[in-house]
């Protein structure tokens, strides 16, 4: 049994609806969202390099690059955000954190 297109899009699929719901399941922990962020991006580059191993070019597979520099990029600021409010706040709670109000 060979693995088709279809079985990789499922599970592109499967990936990005579970970090839809981790998404709106839990919206306290801005680590946990983090996470859920990057699920979701590398759901969509799981999609990219199967419609290109598909079709037979490359065009998706280099686009996943730029994607995953963009994601490398989001994590490194996210988490130096979380660090610094963690030291000013003392907590990571999404409630807590309304100082960035404008």
């Amino acid at each position: 049994m060979s693995v088709s297109l279809g079985h990789f899009l499922a599970v592109g699929a499967i990936l990005f609806a579970l970090s839809v719901v981790g998404i709106f399941l839990n919206r306290k922990n801005l680590i946990v969202l983090l996470m859920a962020i990057e699920l979701m991006l590398l759901a969509v580059n799981m999609n990219f390099v199967a419609f290109s191993h598909y079709l037979g070019d490359m065009h998706g597979q280099v686009f996943v690059f730029f994607i995953l520099t963009v994601a490398a990029a989001e994590s490194a600021i996210g988490l130096a955000i979380l660090v610094l409010l963690f030291r000013n706040k003392n907590s990571i709670s999404v409630e807590e954190l309304n100082t960035l109000k404008g």
